[in-house]
């Protein structure tokens, strides 16, 4: 059951990830771009960031890659919660979203940086792991 367990956290957090790193492309990285410049990141950022998201959750799904994606998208959420939501607070006002939720994502993905993924995923497939 645990395995099952951590498969279905794992699927969702890929999902959640690849869509918004698909988000960011279909919505127009430029203004991603744009949005990054104004928060003190380079706005070449906004690229690598959703490249990670899209491809890493992706990889994430498959589990493929899984310590190395977790920690990547461990790295970026800590990173959004620093430069973009911590002012907000932890839910946030005046309609702005908080940071719970980039922390609920950082921890997840922090789990599988640590514990790789289940015996249902690629990782454990090609490497004989689990």
């Amino acid at each position: 059951m645990q395995n099952l367990g951590s498969t279905i956290l794992r699927v969702v957090l890929g999902f959640i990830f690849a869509a918004h790193g698909y988000q960011k492309f279909q919505g127009g990285i430029g203004l991603t771009a744009d949005y990054f410049d104004a928060i003190g990141i380079p706005g070449f950022m906004a690229y690598i960031v959703a490249i990670i998201e899209l491809v890493g959750g992706i990889a994430i799904i498959l589990g493929l890659g899984t310590r190395l994606i977790g920690a990547l998208l461990t790295v970026t959420m800590i990173v959004a919660i620093f430069t973009a939501k911590l002012s907000v607070g932890f839910i946030g006002e005046n309609g702005l979203a908080g940071y719970e939720l980039d922390l609920a994502l950082a921890a997840m993905a922090l789990y599988f940086a640590l514990a790789g993924a289940s015996s249902f995923s690629l990782d454990a497939k090609l490497f004989n792991k689990e």
